[in-house]
C-alpha cells in the first residue's frame, strides 16, 4: 500500500524536469495572387488605355521608300495603300525635261488621320533606279540616304540637351518593285537586295501581276524565292528576329506562301455587282485590287499596315539603327565627328 503514492510522487518530479515540446516556427504562406473580388477594384487594367491617349497625342511616323525601274506603278501602289495622293504623280518625261543620269531621292511627307489616330508618312520616291544603260552601284545613293537617316537620329541622341521627342526620317519599310518577267530576277535586282538588306527591312513586292496568268503567277513567285534564298538574301520578316513561337507560325506562312507579293495597283474606282471597288478596267472585265483571287494587294496592306507596322519600325530602331550605332560610335571612338555646326550646338547647350 505504500508504494502506490512514492511511485505517484516520482512521476510528478519526473514530469517537472522534462521540458514543454517547443512550438514550430510559423513558415509564411507564399504569396497569393490578390483577388479583386476581396479587395476592390485596383485600376492596373486602365495602363493600356493611359498608354493609347498618350500614343494618339503625339501621333505615330512611318516612312516607306518605293524602289523600282519606272513604269512598274510604284506611286500608284502607294496612293493605292492608303487611299489617298500621297506619292507624285507618275507622269511620262516631257520632250524638255531629261531622264536624271543619276538616282535621285525625293520624299513627299503627309499627315493622315484615321479614327482619331494621326500618322506622319512619308513617303520616298527614287526616280533614276534601273533606268540607265549602265545600271552600275545606282544602289549606293539609296543607301547613302538610308544612312544619313541613322546619321541625323544619332547625332540627336548624343547632344546634351536632347529633343524629348526625336524627330524620326529613318526608312522603317523599302518596297522593291520586281518586274514581272516570268523568268528569273535580274542581276540588279539580286545585287540591290543584298547590299540593302543588311540596312533596311525590304518587302519584294511583284508589280503589274495582271500581266501574268495564275500559273504565270505562282511558277514566278517559287522562283524568285528559290533565288533569293540561293543568293543569301533575307527580306522582312527576318527568320532571327521571331520573339516567339507564335510570331514564328505567323512569319513562316508569310514567308513560305506570300512573299514576294503579287499585286495590282489603281487609284480608280469602278461600278462591280452595285459597289464601287478599286480596279483596273480591261476589254474583258475589272480586275478588282482587293480581291484575292484577282491579287495580292490586300494581303501587302494587311501585312504592312495592320499587323507588321509596329513591327517595322520596331526592328528599324533595335537591329538595322543599333548595329549602325554600335558600328559608327565603335570606328569613332564612342562619339560621332565633330562638325562645326555640333560644336555651336554644344557650346550653346553649355
Amino acid at each position: 500500500p505504500c508504494a502506490g503514492p512514492v511511485e505517484t510522487k516520482n512521476e510528478a518530479a519526473m514530469s517537472e524536469l522534462v521540458p514543454e515540446p517547443r512550438q514550430k516556427p510559423v513558415v509564411p504562406m507564399k504569396p497569393m495572387g490578390i483577388n479583386a473580388n476581396l479587395l476592390g477594384y485596383i485600376g492596373i487594367d486602365t495602363i493600356i488605355e493611359q498608354m493609347r491617349k498618350k500614343t494618339m497625342k503625339t501621333g505615330f511616323d512611318f516612312n516607306i521608300m518605293v524602289v523600282g525601274q519606272s513604269g512598274l506603278g510604284k506611286s500608284t501602289l502607294v496612293n493605292t495603300l492608303f487611299k489617298s495622293q500621297v506619292s507624285r504623280k507618275s507622269s511620262g518625261w516631257n520632250r524638255e525635261e531629261k531622264i536624271p543620269k543619276t538616282v535621285e531621292i525625293k520624299a513627299i511627307g503627309h499627315v493622315i488621320e484615321e479614327g482619331g489616330v494621326k500618322m506622319k508618312l512619308t513617303v520616298i520616291d527614287t526616280p533614276g533606279f534601273g533606268d540607265q544603260i549602265n545600271n552600275e552601284n545606282c544602289w549606293e545613293p539609296i543607301e547613302k540616304y538610308i544612312n544619313e537617316q541613322y546619321e541625323k537620329f544619332l547625332k540627336e541622341e548624343v547632344n546634351i540637351a536632347r529633343k524629348k521627342r526625336i524627330p524620326d526620317t529613318r526608312v522603317h519599310c523599302c518596297l522593291y518593285f520586281i518586274s514581272p518577267t516570268g523568268h528569273s530576277l535580274r542581276p540588279l535586282d539580286l545585287e540591290f537586295m543584298k547590299h540593302l538588306s543588311k540596312v533596311v527591312n525590304i518587302i519584294p513586292v511583284i508589280a503589274k501581276a495582271d500581266t501574268m496568268t495564275l500559273e504565270e503567277k505562282t511558277e514566278f513567285k517559287q522562283r524568285v524565292r528559290k533565288e533569293l534564298e540561293v543568293n543569301g538574301i533575307e527580306f522582312y520578316p527576318q527568320k532571327e528576329f521571331d520573339e516567339d513561337l507564335e510570331d514564328k507560325t505567323e512569319n513562316d506562312k508569310i514567308r513560305q506562301e506570300s512573299m514576294p507579293f503579287a499585286v495590282v495597283g489603281s487609284d480608280k474606282e469602278y461600278q462591280v455587282n452595285g459597289k464601287r471597288v478599286l480596279g483596273r478596267k480591261t476589254p474583258w472585265g475589272i480586275i478588282e485590287v482587293e480581291n484575292l483571287t484577282h491579287c495580292e494587294f490586300a494581303l501587302l496592306r494587311d501585312f504592312v499596315i495592320r499587323t507588321h507596322l509596329q513591327d517595322l519600325k520596331e526592328v528599324t530602331h533595335n537591329i538595322h539603327y543599333e548595329t549602325y550605332r554600335a558600328k559608327r560610335l565603335n570606328d569613332n571612338g564612342g562619339l560621332p565627328p565633330m562638325t562645326v555646326e555640333t560644336e555651336e550646338n554644344h557650346e550653346s547647350n553649355l
